[in-house]
């Protein structure tokens, strides 16, 4: 691919992180989460990250695979969690990495530089420029609210938001986010908030389609200039 169309390719991905970002629970059923996917996929997700921290890697790899084609009909940027290796394998739009795994030079190395390499920055602002000058398209920030699925999280102030717009990346809010209250974090600046509970511990796909509308709708609401005060976190 010429070095112009692979710049062209990435840069029209970065674009594309912003509203509803889907991480996937842990499920074996791999029908059962196409199932709920293609439910938050209808509700206006626009991104869906894969993550299955239960799987062992033929699992991952059968599920990703799947996942990547629902993903693309779709037309939705599809990202894979830790894994740069299946991200490249089952074409994904990018991989998702945090402390613990790949380097985000070495995951870059693995993708191609026309995929999309995102970093967990948790609460550490100085972490996000570095990683973002290491080649970060797009940076997280959270956990913001107690967080279900990471207990453990530390907790991030919503005044990270605001400083994020300075990166010159999209920035991602993440841990433990509702329809009650990802209203704060948009106004403060996230270009899309990371939900996982709220939309997939629902069985029924209408239901999940629904908590998925009612979370993208939130975020097509462009902050205005009082909602920039970062406010308490």
């Amino acid at each position: 691919m010429p070095a112009g169309l692979i710049e062209s390719t990435r840069a029209a991905r970065v674009k594309r992180v912003a509203g509803l970002y889907a991480v996937t629970p842990d499920l074996a059923d791999t029908d059962a989460l196409a199932r709920k996917v293609a439910a938050a996929l209808a509700g206006g997700a626009s991104v869906i990250q894969y993550r299955n921290k239960a799987a062992d890697r033929a699992l991952r790899t059968q599920q990703a695979t799947t996942l990547a084609r629902l993903v693309s009909h779709h037309r939705a940027l599809f990202i894979v969690n830790d894994d740069a290796d299946i991200a490249a394998e089952v074409n994904a739009d990018g991989v998702h990495v945090g402390d613990e795994d790949a380097d985000i030079t070495v995951a870059r190395a693995r993708v191609g530089a026309e995929r999309l390499v995102g970093a967990s920055c948790y609460d550490d602002f100085d972490g996000a420029v570095s990683a973002v000058a290491n080649g970060a398209d797009y940076v997280a920030f959270g956990s913001f609210f107690p967080s279900g699925t990471k207990p453990g999280a530390r907790r991030a102030n919503r005044a990270l938001l605001v400083r994020g717009r300075s990166l010159g990346v999209p920035v991602v809010a993440i841990g433990g986010i509702t329809s009650a209250n990802a209203k704060s974090l948009i106004d403060a600046g996230a270009n899309a908030i990371a939900v996982i509970a709220d939309v997939f511990t629902r069985e029924d796909p209408q239901e999940i389609r629904r908590a998925a509308a009612a979370l993208a709708a939130l975020c097509s609401r462009e902050p205005t200039s009082r909602d920039s005060a970062p406010g308490p976190g």
